[in-house]
């Protein structure tokens, strides 16, 4: 009797080590399968997004074809021209690619708030004193971005920000001091909030050296900055003018709004520096691709600045 419940003891046993051995088998093969399933999806995603990037490229070859043609065309930009409307969506394997063309010099440069010797540009500041108030922004801000960007380190009056109170913020930092390559850093500045930098930021570039303003596709918002008296009602008058294809003759139209400085210096009809978003869609994946694009006057284009998904 001993013998047979022994053996009953010992079937039991084996019984059990055989369904946990088995547990234990569909358990690492399940794990096993997981770790497979997310293998194979983070190389889609990653070769989706590789995708997507030469899409982007492609597309921005296609609009340097563009503005190459439209510089043979025209010699003014305006916003009635083919580059001035969005790039229709374009169906490609797994996704869609979409995009627009922005003239950068229709926005203020905000390097244009100093001179070649880094020092502030009072006609500049003002202006941009000017651009801020139009936007219902605080003019303050003009002089913070100005310390923010000029070669010295003293704080200018009564605005003006430097390393004194940057090097007190958590986590501290200092003042460049030196041009902007992007817009991006202004979130940096003191006061600078999202909301007030997404008011600002369709108004403003970060253009090399100072460029003038191309009043044929300008915003509103740069066109009341142009002069301390232009109204809204000049700048509705000037988009009503503009509508069908640019001014024709920019002295008989601004010769009464702005001075002669501005005039001769800073207003012009045709444009250097353009930006292309293109966003490219495959499957879940999603690129934003942002690139500045600078034309010379023989009709070549450069990309000289390229990001993904920042401004």
């Amino acid at each position: 009797m001993k013998i047979q419940k022994s053996k009953t003891q010992h079937r039991g046993v084996a019984l059990i080590t055989a369904m946990l051995i088995a547990a234990l088998a569909t358990m690492v093969a399940a794990n096993l399968s997981w770790d497979n399933a997310l293998d194979v999806r983070r190389t889609m995603v990653l070769m989706n997004r590789d995708q997507a990037v030469q899409v982007a490229l492609g597309a921005e070859s296609w609009v340097i074809t563009i503005l190459q043609q439209d510089l043979q065309d025209s010699d003014t930009d305006h916003l009635a021209e083919l580059w001035a409307t969005d790039l229709p969506g374009l169906p490609i394997e797994g996704g869609e690619v979409f995009g627009r063309i922005e003239d950068l010099q229709g926005r203020f440069n905000i390097n244009n708030l100093i001179d070649d010797q880094g020092k502030i540009d009072t006609g500049s500041l003002d202006q941009f004193r000017r651009l801020l108030n139009s936007l219902g922004l605080d003019p303050r801000f003009a002089g913070i971005v100005a310390d923010w960007i000029d070669a010295d380190v003293e704080p200018s009056f009564p605005d003006g920000a430097e390393d004194s109170i940057y090097t007190g913020m958590l986590p501290s930092y200092r003042a460049p001091n030196q041009p902007l390559s992007s817009v991006s850093e202004l979130a940096a500045i003191e006061g600078m909030d999202r909301a007030t930098f997404l008011l600002l930021e369709p108004h403003i570039a970060a253009l090399p050296g100072r460029t003038g303003i191309n009043v044929n596709t300008a915003t509103p918002a740069v066109l009341q900055s142009l002069d301390e008296n232009i109204t809204i009602s000049d700048v509705e008058s000037l988009l009503s003018e503009r509508e069908a294809g640019g001014f024709s003759d920019l002295e008989a139209t601004f010769g009464t709004l702005v001075t002669p400085e501005v005039l001769n210096d800073l207003l012009i009809d045709d444009t250097l520096y353009f930006r292309l978003k293109v966003v490219v869609r495959i499957d879940t994946v999603r690129v934003t691709m942002n690139s500045v694009l600078q034309r010379g006057g023989r009709g070549s284009v450069t990309p000289i600045l390229r990001s993904l998904g920042t401004i």
